[in-house]
C-alpha cells in the first residue's frame, strides 16, 4: 500500500512539475520559429530560426544595453529594498516607541492602495525634483516596501530573541552595529525571500521606466522588448528571443537564493 501511495505521489509531483515548466518550454520553442509559424501553428518541437530572430532583435533594439540597464537598476534597488525593509521591520519588532501600533497599521494600510493611483503625482514630484530621465525614480522608490516591512517584522518577532540583542549591547555594540552584525545574519532567510520578490518585481517593471525614462539608451529590457510591437506589425520571433533573454537572470537569481529560503522554512519548522 505504501508503494502505491508513493507512486501516486510521484506521478502527482511529475504532473505539477511539468505544468510549471510547460510555459518556459513553450517560450523557448517558440523563439526558434518564424513569425508565420508562431501565428498559425501549435509549436512543440524546436525550429531553426533562433539566430535569425536574434539578429532581427539586435538590429531593432540595443538589447544588451537594455539588459545592462535592467541589471543595474534591479540589483541596486533590491539591495536597498531588502536592507531598509529589514531595518524598519526590526525596528517595529524590537523597539517600543509612541504610536508604534498606529504607524505599523498605517504602513500595512498603504498596501491596500494600488500603485497606479499615484502615478500622476509621482511623475509631478519627480519632475519637480528634476529626476526625470534618470534612474533615481526607479531606485529611490525601493526605500519603502510595505510588504517587506511586514514580512521582516513577522520574521524578527519569531526568530530574533531579545537576549541576543541585549548581549550585543553588553558587549558595547551600538544599535546599528547590532543590526548589521547580529540581526541581519539571523534574518538571512527572510532577506533571501524578499530579495527574490524585489528583484523579480523590479526586473519586470514596465510602467515606471516607460513613464520616467525618455532616452532609449536608458530604457530597461521590458520596454525595449515591448517596442518591437508597433501599431501595424509584430515581430513575434524577435520578441520571444528577447523574453528568453529576460527570463534567464530571474531563473539564475531564484536558483541562487532558493536554498536560503528552503533553509529558512526548515529552520522555522524545527523551531515550531
Amino acid at each position: 500500500m505504501k508503494a502505491i501511495n508513493r507512486v501516486i505521489l510521484y506521478l502527482f509531483l511529475i504532473v505539477v512539475a511539468a505544468t510549471c515548466l510547460l510555459p518556459f518550454y513553450s517560450m523557448i520553442i517558440t523563439s526558434t520559429h518564424t513569425n508565420s509559424d508562431i501565428a498559425r501553428k501549435l509549436l512543440l518541437i524546436p525550429g531553426d530560426q533562433f539566430l535569425d530572430n536574434y539578429a532581427r532583435l539586435k538590429e531593432t533594439v540595443n538589447i544588451w544595453r537594455g539588459f545592462g540597464n535592467s541589471a543595474f537598476i534591479s540589483v541596486t534597488a533590491t539591495i536597498i529594498n531588502v536592507y531598509f525593509a529589514a531595518l524598519a521591520g526590526y525596528g517595529f519588532s524590537k523597539y517600543n516607541f509612541r504610536y508604534r501600533g498606529v504607524l505599523f497599521l498605517f504602513v500595512i494600510g498603504t498596501m491596500m492602495i494600488p500603485g497606479q493611483l499615484g502615478i500622476i503625482g509621482f511623475y509631478k514630484l519627480m519632475d519637480a525634483l528634476h529626476m526625470l530621465n534618470t534612474y533615481w525614480p526607479l531606485i529611490l522608490t525601493s526605500l519603502y516596501n510595505a510588504f517587506g516591512i511586514f514580512l521582516m517584522r513577522q520574521f524578527a518577532d519569531a526568530s530574533v530573541p531579545m537576549e541576543v540583542i541585549e548581549s550585543g549591547r553588553m558587549d558595547g555594540y551600538g544599535e546599528l552595529q547590532i543590526f548589521n552584525r547580529i540581526v541581519l545574519p539571523i534574518m538571512s532567510p527572510a532577506l533571501a525571500t524578499l530579495g527574490i520578490f524585489a528583484f523579480i518585481g523590479k526586473w519586470n517593471d514596465f510602467l515606471t521606466p516607460l513613464i520616467v525614462l525618455f532616452d532609449n539608451n536608458l530604457q530597461t529590457l521590458p520596454v525595449m522588448i515591448a517596442s518591437l510591437k508597433s501599431q501595424f506589425t509584430s515581430d513575434f520571433g524577435a520578441q520571444y528571443v528577447g523574453i528568453v533573454i529576460a527570463v534567464v537572470p530571474v531563473l539564475v537569481f531564484f536558483s541562487l537564493m532558493s536554498k536560503r529560503i528552503i533553509d529558512g522554512v526548515a529552520a522555522g519548522a524545527v523551531k515550531g
